[in-house]
């Protein structure tokens, strides 16, 4: 089916948004977001989107640039990646730091001090988790079907094809060209393929997951496995009636498939398709900033993960309470590793269902997905009244929301921001919050 086309429109664009988009007026009154472009540029963009009071777009033409302007490493494919390549990293982090401050002046909240973005000033190479979709077509001059790696385009439906990616650790990119190849050397096609996740510790070990449409053990042979550049690897067998890559039966399994690191000297495993920071300089630093607001009380670790803030900082009677089961496994492992049986307990369930943890004489540290807290946890923390709630958030947005509903039983004592995604729009913001 063919998608409608629009004409190419042009826009002088005010500010950055929340999304990661510049945003303007265009003459029809209609706001106009636009990816790749700056505020105070006259841009000419195609549309993706369009709505009645609204279109979204990618800049194809800069008519007046920015002097903010930079050219993108990864020319190609940086704005289905990191759509910020295209701007100085100062401006960057100012932008960061306004879309904060505009998150939380949105819900009324005026932060006590100036908005710092911590940075170790690293920009690429930084990124320990990929996942990689897939590409092929015919080769006009070979007719042989071809194999690429590929990301998702902005914007629309089809893909850009790939062979590096600036934000990866140089053992990442070579270990997934070598599987490219050798799917490719065994004719194996993107349409049995769903995508290639691959992770590495601080060491540069890597893991692999291919994900596959097709129930065969065929794709990766033991043999071929051990010639990766790779610590161990998964053949995961995906239901494909879901878009998504979940594990519907593990294929086939090699090597050393659970990886390690060391966060505040504190040893962590972790499963290759879990959750685990991606950028682990800049989250120690915000642990760090964390500690010195930890309590010497019982500390309550919501959304707690494989329990990298509560087994680091979080002291010496800590309840870490987290919903995914193979987070909780790795967390429990990591808490006999530790010696930690008689000091942490896991607890496997939603924050919401756990509530009676959340007490008056506890510490809270709450570190939620992008959607924020749970009606149930802000009423709960308001009903028990701990005195400090140690906020750390992936989006700001939703946690000025919560700041604000929490507003009436506390007040934010401190704040600081965390660029743990250079070279994107995502930012982290730690709040604490002391009761009134």
């Amino acid at each position: 089916m063919a998608f409608k086309q629009y004409p190419i429109q042009t826009v002088t664009l005010d500010r950055m948004i929340g999304g990661g988009q510049a945003i303007g007026t265009l003459e029809s009154g209609q706001k106009a977001m636009v990816w790749n472009g700056l505020p105070g540029e006259t841009v000419e963009f195609e549309i993706t989107k369009k709505k009645s009071h609204f279109v979204e777009g990618v800049v194809t033409n800069v008519l007046t640039a920015s002097k903010e302007r930079v050219e993108p490493i990864d020319a190609g494919s940086y704005l289905s990646t990191s759509p910020w390549q295209m701007m100085t990293f100062e401006a960057e982090q100012h932008y960061k730091a306004a879309l904060i401050e505009e998150a939380f002046e949105l819900h009324d909240i005026v932060l006590p001090e100036a908005i710092e973005i911590y940075t170790d000033g690293k920009t690429t190479n930084y990124r320990n988790k990929v996942e990689f979709s897939w590409y092929s077509d015919t080769d006009a001059s070979t007719g042989v079907e071809t194999l690429d790696l590929a990301f998702f385009r902005r914007g629309s439906k089809g893909k850009i094809t790939l062979d590096s990616f600036s934000l990866l650790p140089d053992s990442m990119m070579t270990l997934a060209l070598e599987i490219r190849d050798l799917l490719h050397s065994k004719g194996i096609s993107a349409r049995s393929l769903k995508t290639l996740l691959i992770r590495c510790d601080q060491e540069g070990n890597c893991v692999w997951q291919l994900y596959t449409k097709a129930h065969t053990t065929k794709f990766i042979t033991k043999n071929e496995a051990s010639k990766l550049t790779a610590q161990g690897g998964e053949v995961i067998y995906s239901d494909p009636r879901s878009p998504a890559s979940r594990i519907t039966k593990r294929m086939s399994a090699y090597g050393d498939i659970v990886l390690s690191d060391a966060i505040l000297d504190v040893p962590f495993r972790y499963a290759t398709e879990g959750f685990f920071q991606v950028n682990i300089p800049v989250y120690e630093q915000a642990l760090k900033d964390m500690r010195e607001w930890v309590e010497d009380k019982p500390v309550v670790d919501l959304y707690s993960g494989v329990g990298t803030i509560g087994l680091t900082i979080g002291g010496t009677h800590v309840t870490l309470v987290e919903v995914n089961e193979d987070a909780v496994r790795e967390m429990r492992q990591n808490i006999t590793t530790l010696g930690r049986e008689g000091t942490a307990t896991a607890v496997l369930a939603p924050s919401e269902k756990a509530l009676d943890y959340i007490t008056s004489d506890a510490c809270i540290i709450i570190d939620p997905p992008r959607a924020g807290l749970h009606a149930d946890v802000v009423a709960k923390l308001l009903e028990a009244g701990p005195s400090r709630i140690i906020y750390l958030s992936c989006n700001p947005a939703t946690q000025a929301r919560d700041v604000a509903l929490l507003a009436e039983g506390y007040g934010v004592r401190a704040h600081k921001g965390y660029n743990f995604f250079p070279r994107t729009p995502h930012i982290e913001h730690l709040v604490i919050l002391d009761k009134k």
